[in-house]
């Protein structure tokens, strides 16, 4: 599992649509693209796709080139090596929206730790972690897998920490560009233990 509470500011690049939910009920869907910056090289454009409750009235507003702000929940769906971002906005700000790009706010991460657990320090002495870890989703037959990268500042590696093991994790989002692919790094406030329950069809389950 893997969800984040965020504020995005960017350019609609597809201009709002009515559709309807498997239940009848009525929203807005539409693109907006956002530059995330790279750590080296060039930076890249992403486009979000937002659902938002709301009516016609809405739709002259929302139209592509127009610079908006969205709040709401920022979730990820990984197909094959691609990784797409999918919002569902509770407020757009059309008015006073910010002239650089930017998606800000905390995710909430539930999974699986890889192999490699790193303990360092600062140049201040202060030790802190860095570790990878992994959500899972069903993707047809199988599964797709979404990693991201933590950061636990002010803190060594807890006991029960090893490769492997499940987390719960809450903290500030980073979005970044690496060799030229999406980089989702979790600079962690709150790290605890997951206990995952077995998955009756063989391996674990999915997060």
């Amino acid at each position: 599992m893997i969800k984040c509470n965020v504020t995005v500011c960017g350019t609609i690049s597809r201009s709002a649509q009515m559709r309807t939910n498997k239940d009848g009920k009525a929203f807005l869907a539409f693109g907006v693209s956002v530059v995330i910056p790279a750590k080296s090289g060039i930076n890249k454009t992403f486009e979000i796709s937002v659902a938002k409750d709301g009516g016609m009235d809405e739709l002259n507003s929302l139209v592509s080139g127009t610079r908006v702000e969205i709040v709401g929940v920022l979730t990820f769906h990984k197909k094959d090596d691609t990784i797409f971002m999918n919002m569902s906005a509770t407020g757009v700000n059309t008015f006073n929206a910010a002239a650089e790009d930017s998606v800000k706010g905390e995710i909430e991460f539930r999974g699986t730790v890889g192999n490699k657990i790193e303990e360092k320090t600062d140049k201040k002495g202060n030790p802190y972690l860095v570790f990878s870890a992994f959500s899972s989703e069903k993707d047809g037959e199988g599964y797709s897998f979404t990693w991201v990268r933590f950061m636990h500042f002010g803190q060594g590696k807890p006991e029960w920490m090893q490769g492997k093991c499940g987390i719960d994790a809450t903290g500030e989002l980073q979005l970044s560009i690496y060799n030229d692919r999406l980089d989702i790094t979790c600079r962690v406030a709150e790290l605890i233990q997951w206990e995952k329950q077995p998955y009756q069809g063989g391996g674990t389950n999915a997060q």
